[in-house]
Parts: C-alpha cells; structure tokens; sequence
C-alpha cells in the first residue's frame, strides 16, 4: 500500500486537503504521474472512501513532531507521497481484496495536527461550524478546513465511517450536528455506510450519535477493534460491524 496527500498553508496553518491509499498489486510501485491519471477516472478506480476525526500525517522525509513549515516544506499544491503511521499500517494489514485500487480518507476536519484533542481547538471547530452558512470570518479556513455538507463528494460505493468518540454530544453540538449531517448525506447520495460500533448501543445508537470507533484504540479494546475492522472490509462493499465483547 502506498498513500499520497496534497498540503495547504494559511496564515501558518497546515491542512491536508486530499488523501489517498493506493493498494499495489505483487511489487508494483505508483508514481505520482501514475495516480493523476487514475484520479482523472474516480469512479473507475475509487473503490470507497474513509472518514476520520483529523489527519496527522507528513510526507515522506518530514515528520509530523515540527509543522511542515518549519522543516522547509514547500507547499506547491501538488500530490505527494506521505510516511506511513500507526494507522495507515493498520489500514495496509487489515483492508484485503482491493489491489489496483484507490480508497479516498477524508476527514471531518483537515487540520493536519497531532493534539487536536486540546478542548480549546474543538471548540474553535464547534463554533467555526455556526458561522459556515454565513459570511462571518472563520478561525479556520472553511474551504481547507471544512466540508460543505450538504454538497460534499464522496468517491466509491462505501464510506468507512472510524471518526472516532473526540467530540461530546453536548458540548460540540455544532460537531455532532455537522458529523450526522455528513453521515446521512452520504445516504442520501447513495453510499454504503460501514462501521465499527458496540453491541450494548447497537447499529442504531451509533448512528444517531455519530459515534463510530476509531481504528487505532488502547488497552482491551486494542486487539478487538482491528479484529472487527478486518471483519468488516472482508466483504465488498464494508458493512457495520461489532467489536467482540
């Protein structure tokens, strides 16, 4: 598996505003010449899509501990292909079947940083979201940062939902709110959605939450949740799936 990105910058801002994981067929190795031609036939070649919380990613001979700025990244609008980590590794030994393809990961956010778990950074994103349907100025960039919800692509059959539980149901509303209304799109336009979710809340809590787990976990949850994830995209397209209790 290999996996490209395209960085943006605004005002020392850092977002990955496009991500995709290409699965090699025997040793093949994809340029980036290679994947522009395949992205000029998405539906061709996009199997499905991803969604996640934010990315913290870098490309290959940076590191995501410094902004890429700071280590002499020259933000030129082009593809790039991205180091591996935790969780790609993750997505290169469980998703099978799938070689000679693209899968898109999109993010609920773009903003390429490791902590974005600060309370202070989501709230921002919590508020951000109210002013997106006017024209009040945002702390991030809405094009780079956010989605248009009602007006969102989405490449493939399936969507992947593995976002995560970052954001509370009732001190982000706005998140939740912007979340569920990018889940049921997806719907409406046709995808299948896949997850993974716990038996006790169901496929249906989980859904009306926006709560679907994130692939890396800790402790007993670990080793249950990569299981379920490589139970879930054994078939095609993805179907939701619960982590054995």
């Amino acid at each position: 598996m290999q996996a490209f990105g395209k960085f943006s910058i605004e005002h020392d801002l850092e977002y990955l505003t496009e991500h995709y994981l290409y699965f090699n067929e025997d040793d093949e190795k994809l340029t980036v010449d290679d994947l522009l031609v395949l992205l000029k036939k998405k539906n061709k070649t996009i199997a499905g899509t991803i969604f996640l919380f934010n990315p913290i990613m870098a490309p290959q001979g940076y590191n995501t501990e410094r902004p890429l700025a700071e280590q002499g990244y020259d933000f030129n609008g082009k593809y790039t292909e991205l180091q591996f980590n935790k969780l790609m590794d993750i997505f290169q030994s469980r998703i099978k079947g799938y070689e000679g393809k693209l899968i898109e990961v999109k993010y609920l956010f773009n903003y390429n940083r490791p902590d974005i778990d600060s309370t202070t950074i989501q709230e921002t994103f919590n508020d951000d979201i109210e002013k997106l349907s006017s024209y009040q100025n945002t702390s991030f960039n809405r094009e780079l940062n956010y989605h248009d919800v009602k007006n969102i692509r989405i490449s493939g059959k399936f969507v992947f939902f593995a976002w995560g539980h970052k954001f509370e149901q009732e001190q982000h509303h706005n998140i939740v709110k912007y979340a569920k209304g990018i889940f049921e799109q997806s719907r409406k336009i046709g995808k299948t959605a896949a997850f993974i979710y716990n038996r006790r809340m169901g496929i249906e809590g989980s859904e009306e939450r926006v709560r679907f787990f994130h692939p890396i976990a800790s402790g007993k949850l670990k080793t249950k949740i990569t299981a379920a994830i490589t139970k879930a995209l054994n078939t095609n397209p993805p179907q939701p799936t619960a982590y054995e209790e």
